[in-house]
């Protein structure tokens, strides 16, 4: 996938909007919580996002992962390649990153995220 991929998905989930963080990174967040974000001109597209725990360990050991800088302890990884991930791998992971990020805000924002 390349950021504009990233981009058109990321932005199809309730609630979700786009900042600028860092001078070159591009953020999506719900609720103002990131869950998924890349760089605005990185070739090839890398992204940051958080995965279960279960998946921290297994992907942190494989090729092209690596645990996010910064958010590792939150459980982020880093894909430094996006293109090597299979786009229905990739989408799996950026939902559950959604998921896993929304499932943590108050019930009441929950609820309110259109």
């Amino acid at each position: 996938m390349t950021v504009e991929d990233i981009r058109a998905f990321c932005l199809k989930f309730p609630g979700v909007t786009k900042d600028i963080k860092w001078g070159q990174d591009l953020c999506f967040c719900v609720a103002e919580k990131m869950f998924c974000v890349t760089g605005l001109d990185q070739q090839p597209a890398g992204l940051s996002l958080k995965v279960t725990d279960e998946e921290f360990d297994k992907f942190s050991s494989q090729p092209n992962f690596k645990p996010a800088p910064y958010m590792a302890r939150n459980k982020w990884v880093y894909i430094e390649d996006a293109s090597k991930v299979k786009e229905k791998e990739l989408k799996r992971l950026i939902s559950q990153s959604y998921e896993l990020v929304k499932a943590k805000l108050p019930k009441k924002v929950q609820q309110n995220l259109t």
